[in-house]
């Protein structure tokens, strides 16, 4: 029997992503640098969100694309044939700071693959990480610098994001097995 907890309702999350928004202004001053890319699939659309939260308070408009990274993991042998999604970056990244943006960090793996996969694109000034919710569990020294929530877990939970499903509002839901 599964339990679920809705840690970030719909008001949470544009909570966490506007303070994100702002984390990211700060710390970066020179903002016409910034590009985002969102990791799919979960990334995509904050990444997207971000980009105009960011937009409203730099007064530019901030590039995002996307990036699958299905084909360079390191566990690619231990999965299922993966579901490839488009990755599409129709900007330079060569010299800019990209902000990559993904909804849960765990392993550290996926973001690992992530900027892998960026270098086929240029090379970045510098690679800051957005994600959502931080689970915990890393496998790899990876640390994200703007976090919406962090959320200590067990292995046995997941964390599901919830962003602009028919069938649910927006929502982050912690499920216990």
């Amino acid at each position: 029997m599964s339990e679920t907890i809705v840690i970030l309702n719909a008001v949470g999350i544009q909570r966490a992503l506007t303070r994100i928004a702002h984390e990211i202004a700060e710390r970066n001053e020179v903002s016409g640098d910034i590009v985002l890319v969102g990791i799919q699939r979960g990334g995509v659309p904050l990444a997207q969100r971000l980009a105009k939260s960011l937009a409203s308070i730099v007064n530019l408009t901030i590039p995002a694309g996307s990036l699958d990274v299905s084909m360079h993991r390191d566990d690619l042998d231990q999965r299922a044939a993966p579901q490839i999604y488009p990755t599409e970056i129709p900007f330079d990244v060569t010299g800019k700071t990209v902000v990559l943006v993904d909804d849960v960090l765990f392993s550290g793996r996926t973001i690992r693959a992530a900027m892998d996969m960026l270098n086929d694109f240029g090379r970045p000034q510098r690679i800051q990480l957005a994600v959502l919710v931080d689970r915990g569990h890393r496998e790899l020294p990876i640390k994200a610098d703007f976090v919406g929530k962090n959320q200590p877990t067990t292995l046995k939970e997941k964390i599901h994001v919830r962003l602009g499903e028919p069938s649910h509002e927006d929502e982050v839901v912690l499920e216990r097995k």
